[in-house]
C-alpha cells in the first residue's frame, strides 16, 4: 500500500497493529523526515514516536539509523509489544542520497 504524506509518497513496508490509517501522519511528519529513506513510528502509552532510517548506501547512514538494524531498534528502544509501522520513501534517487 502507498500513502502520501505532505506531498511525499511512501510505501507501507510494515504496519504491525494496523496503525497507519489511524495515525495523523500529515500533522506529525515534518520536513525533518524528508531526508530519511524510511520513517518508523511506534505507539506506546497513547503517543506515537517517529525515527528516521537510511539505506546502506546513503552517505548519512550510521549504525543507529541503518534500516538493517530496525529490528534491534524496535526490540530495544520501543515498548514491548507496541504497535509500529515502517514507511519507505518511494522517490529515493541518487541525487537525494548524495545530499
Amino acid at each position: 500500500m502507498k500513502i502520501k504524506i505532505n506531498d511525499v509518497e511512501y510505501e507501507v513496508k510494515k504496519d504491525y497493529g494496523e496503525t497507519v490509517k489511524s495515525t495523523p501522519l500529515d500533522e506529525i511528519v515534518t520536513d525533518y523526515y524528508k531526508d530519511f529513506d524510511y520513517i518508523v513510528g511506534d505507539w506506546a502509552y497513547g503517543k506515537v514516536r517517529l525515527k528516521g532510517f537510511y539505506e546502506d548506501d546513503n552517505k548519512n547512514v550510521k549504525s543507529f539509523n541503518n534500516i538493517k538494524n530496525v529490528d534491534d531498534y524496535i526490540e530495544n528502544s520501543c515498548a514491548y509489544g507496541c504497535k509500529y509501522f515502517i514507511l519507505k520513501k518511494c522517490s529515493i534517487n541518487a541525487v537525494e542520497k548524495q545530499k
